[in-house]
């Protein structure tokens, strides 16, 4: 998964600090953090620029969250969430346990993307 926003290196720095992730490696306009078998990457605007034509929508950060989420398990997360918050996330959905078993809370981070904070699924 890649997301494009403004600063790679801020949103690395962020992303480290907020949810304990670890950079794997920053050059220029990209950057990947390590979450496992799926690779999280943040590529800058301008290389969405270059790639396509129009390059990539930009989130308003007080409008409606896009159609995709970064979803990030946790033990705690009540814990993950507040600290995402006092990170410097907006709270959108307090943690709330679903029908299915999961704990589940919404934030959105500074660049506007939307992340589900979330406990592990147990069949």
């Amino acid at each position: 998964m890649i997301v494009y926003v403004a600063d790679v290196g801020q949103a690395i720095d962020f992303y480290e600090r907020s949810f304990g992730l670890s950079r794997r490696f920053v050059v220029d306009s990209y950057g990947e953090l390590e979450t496992g078998t799926t690779t999280l990457a943040f590529a800058a605007f301008e290389l969405a620029d270059s790639n396509f034509d129009g390059g990539a929508q930009r989130p308003a950060p007080d409008g409606r969250p896009f159609n995709v989420e970064v979803a990030l398990v946790f033990d705690d997360v009540p814990a993950a969430f507040e600290h995402a918050v006092a990170s410097g996330c907006t709270a959108l959905a307090e943690p709330s346990v679903k029908p299915h078993g999961q704990t589940v809370g919404w934030v959105r981070d500074p660049f506007g993307t939307l992340i589900e904070i979330a406990s592990p699924i147990t069949p």
